[in-house]
């Protein structure tokens, strides 16, 4: 991956993104009107008729994506990490520098997820994991690596466009606050670091397309993918995921980009591990392994505070960052801002935002929140911003999109009407991710109505001045906070494994010590951004969890809550765990998901070695769970407190 999309002329591109704002645009932030009631655009390019699809094809249970094309390229690998999320750099890392010949792929532009291309460039930390600094060492490495990275900002910073991450952090929200760039950077750079046998393979820009199996059904002896290359040398991002997504998972050539199907394979004679690190679980989904979607009840998970019905539709809301900067434009990104017309009326989308009593600039407010961009490095407590400071935007009263009308994960019977067996597309309703950025958007507008001034001018960062590297401004794609979580395997006395709340919270009934077969530790908060529909209807999320982190024990993650059901040689590495809705609220964070990522990667090239067994699921039956953890620690992961 090069940093082309930040570091690149834009003038080329400056018209582009300024017309995106412009009255009566195709494209961009003026994207063509949709009634709220087409809430549930499934019908991705090719755009077919439910009546028009094929009979679906399935090869002993599976999905057979049709029609193939020719591949262009194979790459061998023995493990196949699907999705460069957070969790999927740490996989790949963890897997190459373990001896394996890896591959990544990821569809975003970026590598990093939640700290990069989804924007969440403010890390998230347990307070008691810092005091106590109880973090893997690559964990270590990865923050020190994005302090070390030099960013570009905006033509007009003071002090200069290329600035060090660490001579500009300073925020109160954790103790690394950074532009979003410096995580694409740094996942990069550890990559390269951990690839010390020179074969391992990583590539952005490339969409998970499906996966063929063996006879049984049970193993996955190939990954499919589509690499899209920009046919303009200047290419930028958009910015806007509900118009970009039809083309980034085509198999077709498009004015946009020129094509490279790929198929992902072992090398001859040696077994095949496949992680899926997606954020949503696309593979997962893709291959109809067993998973749960949404907010699960009391009688389905006997968590104490679970809601009380099922709701495949209530996953956790998702959200598009942006930045705004201390800078007078003169007023014209709010003039840009102003002529949106979104879908939902203004008035919708004005009556959830709220500060909620925090003061917006100085001490500690909602400007330092998560600024990213620091030129004084004045306390984020007490200070004030200064000019040329930028803040990163993710607030729960803001720019949190939470509307289930319609939710953003397709469920079974969508993926199925809209074709996606055959022809996968990414899995997400298009009109839930346009409503999400048209959310932001108007949030944005209502900050530099409300809050900027003479004395301190506020800009919304879009085109050449992008925080998040786009033309829209928003980030590449949103912050998925939950997706898919799978179903895990018997163990701990459940016919299929979760990770519950009562595990989690101090002093509740039945929980359970996950130590013989840890594979990693987190703590946070369990930090649920609930769910609700348009008419405020019920909802089922668990609204009395959320729990603050004095509440909630320190979790082993267990190897168990990686190892999906009926495929015997794929693992999970990221936030599609097996965790509950509200469990997930607490491991989904940043430390949370690099240590599942970094356990998958270990344990798939650990079951490559000799004298290992054949599969994953097999480890605690046969007594090899010992091994492993001793294998985990000589690489640098922490399996205790």
């Amino acid at each position: 991956m090069t940093n082309r999309w930040r570091r690149i002329k834009w003038k080329h591109v400056a018209g582009l993104a300024l017309g995106m704002f412009g009255v009566g645009a195709l494209t961009g932030l003026m994207a063509s009107r949709l009634s709220p009631a087409a809430t549930n655009l499934t019908d991705l390019s090719p755009r077919l008729r439910v009546s028009q699809l094929p009979e679906p094809a399935v090869f002993n249970g599976r999905p057979r994506p049709v029609p193939l094309p020719n591949f262009k390229e194979v790459w061998e690998c023995e493990v196949v990490v699907v999705g460069g999320s957070l969790g999927g750099v740490a996989a790949a890392g963890h897997a190459m520098a373990s001896g394996a010949q890896t591959c990544l792929i990821e569809a975003a532009p970026w590598l990093g997820g939640q700290i990069s291309s989804q924007g969440v460039s403010a890390i998230d930390e347990s307070l008691r994991m810092r005091l106590r600094d109880n973090f893997a060492p690559s964990w270590v490495r990865f923050r020190q690596l994005i302090k070390n990275q030099v960013v570009t900002l905006p033509v007009w910073s003071p002090g200069g466009t290329q600035r060090r991450v660490a001579d500009l952090n300073s925020c109160w929200v954790g103790a690394l606050c950074f532009m979003p760039e410096a995580g694409a950077l740094a996942s990069e750079q550890f990559l390269q670091e951990k690839d010390t046998a020179g074969n391992g393979r990583w590539a952005t820009m490339t969409a998970f397309k499906g996966a063929e199996f063996n006879a049984t059904g049970q193993e996955i002896t190939a990954i499919y993918a589509v690499q899209r290359i920009p046919r303009d040398p200047n290419y930028v991002p958009r910015g806007r995921l509900s118009e970009e997504l039809a083309e980034w998972y085509s198999w077709s050539p498009t004015d946009t980009y020129d094509r490279v199907p790929l198929r992902l394979q072992a090398p001859a004679g040696r077994p095949l591990m496949v992680i899926d690190a997606t954020d949503t679980g696309e593979l997962v989904a893709w291959a109809r392994v067993p998973y749960r979607l949404g907010s699960e009840s009391k009688a389905t998970t006997g968590e104490p505070n679970a809601a009380a019905f099922d709701n495949p539709d209530c996953t956790q809301a998702f959200t598009y960052p942006f930045g705004i900067a201390v800078h007078n434009d003169g007023g014209s990104s709010l003039a840009a801002l102003s002529r949106i017309e979104p879908a939902y009326g203004l008035h919708e989308h004005k009556s959830v935002y709220d500060l909620e009593d925090f003061p917006f600039f100085s001490g500690k407010s909602f400007f330092h929140y998560r600024r990213i961009v620091s030129h004084t490095r004045n306390s984020p407590h007490t200070g004030t911003p200064a000019p040329g400071d930028i803040a990163m935007i993710n607030w729960n009263r803001g720019n949190d999109w939470n509307w289930m009308d319609p939710p953003l994960i397709l469920k079974d019977h969508e993926l199925e009407a809209s074709g996606q067996y055959q022809n996968w597309m990414g899995g997400l309703s298009q009109s839930a991710l346009k409503f999400g950025e048209e959310h932001a958007l108007v949030f944005a507008r209502w900050i530099l109505e409300n809050h900027s001034g003479p004395d301190v001018p506020l800009t919304y960062l879009y085109g050449p001045d992008s925080a998040m590297g786009t033309q829209s401004g928003l980030s590449m794609v949103p912050y998925f906070r939950e997706g898919r979580r799978i179903l895990g395997r018997a163990a701990y006395g459940q016919e299929a494994f979760m990770i519950r709340e009562n595990d989690m919270r101090v002093g509740f009934p039945e929980q359970r010590s996950f130590a013989p077969t840890a594979i990693g530790v987190s703590h946070y908060a369990i930090d649920i951004h609930g769910c609700r529909y348009r008419n405020w209807g019920p909802s089922g999320d668990s609204v009395s969890a959320p729990a603050q982190e004095p509440k909630v024990n320190p979790i082993q993650l267990p190897l168990e809550s990686l190892i999906p059901q009926g495929v015997e040689n794929l693992l999970i590495g990221g936030k599609a765990l097996a965790a509950t809705h509200i469990a997930n609220a607490s491991t989904r964070v940043h430390y949370g998901e690099w240590q599942a990522g970094s356990a998958a990667g270990v344990t798939a090239a650990w079951l490559l070695q000799p004298d290992t067994p054949n599969h994953p699921a097999e480890i605690v039956p046969n007594g090899y769970m010992p091994a492993l953890q001793a294998y985990m620690t000589q690489r640098g992961l922490r399996t205790t407190w």
